[in-house]
């Protein structure tokens, strides 16, 4: 007997404009509409949409919610904002991860700080229950309520440098939004009833939840709203959107966009093995020192226990666009078998020229360059390669030679001030 697939409240809306639709984490879902590349290119140099309600949001209220989540979460709450580490307060979020006692990642995800006694969590599509079910199992003996929001709310995605002035033409007092309103920190509240619903309002009432946030490494939003409100809100956006070539985009180029920006995916890029030694240190409190943390958390332990032995998690560029099977593709350095490759995707916007890579928005990207992508993405070793290590990648029917980078696609726009897009 087949399991019944979930779907969210865009499904018709995918399906009557040409989504192909695949299985994802319980969810039918648009891996594409006409072109999986035309989709990625649109989102670096234009604007892309993507339905991101299989998503899920879990409300962590009480006296002790900070206290819960300094424990689950990796990230020191005390010291986490901007280059200077400073606490998340009211409107800022931050990403990082729910580990269990062995340090295996459970999830990754970014946390909302919404007012003192209220935090809001954002993980992977069909997590909700699983994080919600870790933080109550933590939570005994503390005051506080856990609430799993799982298809009780809508949630999209714009990404690109046009998502500024496409939701410029549709919020009430764009201006006073847009202001103050750096990475990673948002405004508003999806929920009608909230004190902070008046801050964000679409130009027919509708309050959001708008988060200078995103999957792709290019500057956008991430909007939660009522479910009931979901089909409405995405066709707003679509048509506001239109004149600057705003593109629904569907699974396959949020995959390849994150790829090229760096950013892991949970279950396959971070999994049931220690999370440390790889290129997201950033989700860690590692102290300025470089020994040790600045917080003990929840697998904080096991994690400096396995540091000197544990594997590595490397990324790697290629020279041309052609991939390997991700799924079941093996690592080769000299001609022996090292490690194995976590995923394999390829970066449309990227190229090289004389070893260095360039993306299409690279203001002195070389005259003529012909962009054509890069395969990229991540291999886990048993020990650490410096950068401009080539390696082989190899599956049953291909083997490519890649190169170990610290980055994948040069001069994105996620940390752009939203003023110059305007």
């Amino acid at each position: 007997m087949t399991t019944a697939r979930k779907q969210t409240p865009l499904f018709d809306w995918h399906k009557a404009h040409g989504g192909n639709i695949v299985e994802f984490g319980d969810y039918l879902m648009p891996v594409w509409y006409a072109s999986a590349r035309n989709e990625h290119l649109a989102v670096v140099s234009q604007a892309g949409l993507f339905d991101t309600s299989h998503m899920a949001t879990i409300r962590v209220f009480g006296k002790d919610a900070y206290e819960l989540l300094q424990w689950c979460f990796t990230r020191n709450l005390d010291a986490c904002v901007g280059k200077d580490n400073a606490p998340l307060t009211d409107g800022k979020c931050v990403y990082g991860l729910f580990l269990d006692e062995h340090g295996h990642a459970i999830d990754d995800s970014i946390v909302y700080k919404i007012m003192d006694g209220e935090y809001m969590v954002e993980v992977n599509a069909s997590m909700g229950g699983a994080v919600a079910k870790h933080l109550v199992e933590q939570a005994k003996g503390r005051d506080v309520k856990v609430f799993d929001l799982t298809d009780q709310l809508g949630k999209i995605d714009i990404q690109g440098p046009a998502s500024i002035k496409t939701m410029a033409k549709l919020l009430k007092n764009p201006e006073v939004v847009f202001d103050k309103l750096p990475y990673f920190s948002a405004k508003g509240h999806f929920d009608p009833a909230s004190t902070l619903a008046g801050q964000v309002q679409l130009l027919d009432g509708t309050p959001l939840l708008l988060s200078r946030s995103g999957y792709t490494g290019e500057v956008g939003f991430e909007m939660f709203v009522e479910r009931a409100q979901t089909v409405k809100v995405w066709e707003m956006i679509m048509a506001a959107g239109a004149e600057f070539g705003l593109t629904a985009c569907g699974l396959a180029s949020r995959d390849s966009l994150r790829t090229g920006a760096v950013l892991p995916l949970s279950h396959q890029d971070i999994g049931h093995w220690p999370c440390i030694n790889n290129p997201w240190p950033f989700a860690l409190p590692f102290a300025a020192s470089g020994s040790g943390f600045t917080k003990a958390f929840l697998g904080s332990a096991a994690l400096e226990m396995a540091a000197p032995s544990a594997d590595w998690t490397l990324t790697y560029v290629g020279h041309d666009l052609r991939k390997v099977d991700g799924h079941d593709a093996k690592v080769y350095l000299d001609g022996k078998e090292i490690g194995t490759v976590l995923t394999c995707a390829t970066d449309m916007a990227i190229g090289r020229h004389e070893g260095r890579i360039y993306s299409i928005a690279s203001p002195e990207k070389p005259a003529g360059l012909a962009i054509k992508g890069l395969c990229c993405g991540f291999i886990k070793v048993g020990s650490r390669l410096a950068p401009g290590t080539t390696v082989e990648i190899k599956d049953a029917k291909r083997a490519i030679q890649v190169v170990i980078e610290t980055d994948v696609r040069p001069d994105r726009s996620a940390r752009k001030a939203l003023k110059s897009f305007l």
